[in-house]
């Protein structure tokens, strides 16, 4: 499988995690947005919309790294506790998806994007990160694990999205609940490597753009 990615991007992590877990040997394929190489005809011909992280699995292309997680469990996974079959288990596990998509990864990236180009912090951005981390926090009243009583693709790809703005300045301990899911997760998530790989590849970028 060949995995068009940004090692420092969030999701890169992920995806390698999970084929590692999976023993699905992955072939990667570095991709520098700001040499344009997403631009290239090549590149566009596997994904018209030319976003990274991009996966081909004998032929077939995919991106968006969330449905690439899903799927790689849905192809490769020898159970479905990582995404459960039962409707309203896997509902949870989408809406915990979705609602990074949308929200938590939405709002670190508007707030911390713009400071890797040496713009100045904007506090209102900032009210939208605590925002989303109150909801996470909320979501994790009581629970262990972001969508039912075990690790899921939820956790992993939160955990993810998560360790990647710490290694670029979020602080999440005021937020009890994401804290102590947090430190459990990266405890219990197996190939927990690829995800500390990742980080150290964006702590190095960040310290060498200051």
């Amino acid at each position: 499988m060949d995995l068009y990615y940004s090692p420092y991007a969030s999701s890169t992590g992920a995806i390698l995690l999970l084929g590692k877990v999976f023993g699905v040997e992955i072939n990667k394929i570095p991709i520098n947005i700001q040499a344009k190489e997403q631009l290239k005809p090549e590149f566009v011909k596997l994904n018209p919309q030319h976003t990274i992280p991009t996966i081909v699995d004998n032929g077939f292309s995919l991106w968006e790294s969330r449905v690439i997680l899903t799927y790689l469990i849905e192809k490769y996974a020898k159970d479905d506790s990582l995404y459960p079959k039962d409707a309203q288990k896997r509902a949870v596990v989408n809406q915990r998806l979705y609602f990074d998509l949308g929200t938590l990864h939405k709002a670190l990236a508007e707030y911390y994007y713009p400071q890797f180009q040496k713009k100045e912090a904007d506090p209102e951005l900032f009210k939208k990160v605590e925002e989303a981390l109150s909801f996470l926090n909320s979501f994790l009243e009581g629970q262990q694990y972001l969508a039912g009583d075990s690790l899921t693709v939820a956790d992993i790809a939160i955990l993810s999205t998560l360790a990647f703005f710490q290694a670029v300045g979020l602080d999440i301990s005021k937020y009890s609940n994401v804290a102590k899911w947090y430190e459990n997760g990266s405890n219990v998530t197996p190939a927990w490597d690829e995800i500390e790989n990742t980080v150290a590849a964006s702590k190095k970028l960040m310290e060498s753009l200051k």
